[in-house]
């Protein structure tokens, strides 16, 4: 997936400026897609120049002109041709998994407090998840909506982050687990 698709994607529900846009990266985007802000920015400017999105300048009392942007109807076929073609298979590509991998041959102490830390951001992030996914649904059960709400998208993708934060928490919690058991019984470290 490209920055551009995810950029896009983003600004389907409104204008945004580009600080709003990394807001929203930050919040609800991040769960599948990590952008530093100067790559956002840079992202915008690209956008706008192949005529994906575009730009208008808002007047503000004592602050900068603030930029708005929005899709335009070719940033809409983009992403309609982006979500016909094939999803390339994801893998998982995290430095943690090198420490366990190992976790034979070095201090499973400190190997046990980085997957503790671990296991508490994911505790954090599946917060954030579930209030998130709350203000999206309001009073509405989550199956009445996911057959009526007006955005499923977002609130699918939170889904989607939802369940892989609870998976590495539970992961991490079990792998604690084992690791203070095998100390415990004289295994290997």
């Amino acid at each position: 997936m490209a920055l551009r698709h995810a950029v896009l994607a983003a600004l389907l529900d409104e204008e945004l400026s580009g600080y709003q846009l990394a807001k929203v990266f930050d919040l609800g985007v991040a769960n599948f897609w990590h952008a530093r802000p100067q790559q956002l920015y840079a992202e915008l400017t690209r956008l706008e120049r192949d005529g994906l999105i575009t730009g208008r300048d808002v007047p503000q009392d004592a602050r900068p002109t603030k930029r708005l942007f929005r899709v335009t109807g070719s940033g809409l076929g983009e992403l309609e041709d982006f979500t016909a073609r094939a999803a390339k298979p994801s893998f998982i590509r995290d430095d943690l998994l090198i420490a366990v991998q190992a976790a034979d041959h070095v201090d499973t102490g400190a190997l046990a407090a980085r997957l503790t830390e671990r296991a508490a951001f994911a505790t954090t992030r599946i917060n954030l998840f579930d209030a998130m996914l709350r203000t999206m649904r309001g009073d509405r059960t989550e199956d009445e909506f996911l057959r009526h709400g007006a955005r499923v998208g977002p609130y699918l993708t939170c889904l989607r982050g939802l369940a892989f934060e609870r998976g590495n928490r539970d992961w991490c919690t079990r792998a604690v687990a084992v690791l203070q058991e095998r100390r415990g019984t004289g295994a290997r470290r």
